[in-house]
């Protein structure tokens, strides 16, 4: 009976933890040079199924998500000609991160919306157990 409530909460915790990450990335947007050297680099979230039992009365139900591994975008630094930067380089380029804006505007909305969506199954589980409990007494 509290299978549904542990479900949702596996869905905030991995839900909270992606928007974390991407405030992460969108605080990080214009960071140039970071202790590791070079400019910020883009990370993403990797979810990943809880095990589902292969037997007894959840056999084969999915048991929620965790997060799996947090890892890094490969995709190349933005290029930009600016020679009066500190940081340029011979030609004048400057790198900045890989970050981009709008998609990290759109994993921001979905895991947003992910979030409040397990809320919600977890209010509603609850309740549910509430009046299963009132039933009885």
């Amino acid at each position: 009976m509290f299978d549904a409530m542990q479900i949702s909460a596996s869905g905030l915790t991995a839900e909270s933890l992606r928007l974390d990450v991407i405030a992460n990335n969108l605080a990080n947007a214009d960071t140039t040079q970071t202790p590791q050297g070079g400019p910020y680099r883009s990370e993403f979230v990797v979810f990943s199924p809880i095990s589902a039992p292969s037997s007894g009365p959840n056999a084969n139900i999915g048991q929620g998500v965790v997060v799996s591994a947090i890892l890094p975008d490969l995709s190349p630094f933005q290029v930009v000609y600016d020679p009066t930067n500190p940081q340029a380089n011979a030609q004048g380029d400057v790198l900045y991160p890989n970050v981009n804006l709008a998609t990290q505007m759109v994993d921001m909305v979905e895991a947003s919306q992910a979030y409040q969506a397990n809320s919600s199954a977890f209010t509603a589980s609850k309740a549910t157990v509430l009046q299963a409990l009132n039933i009885g007494g």
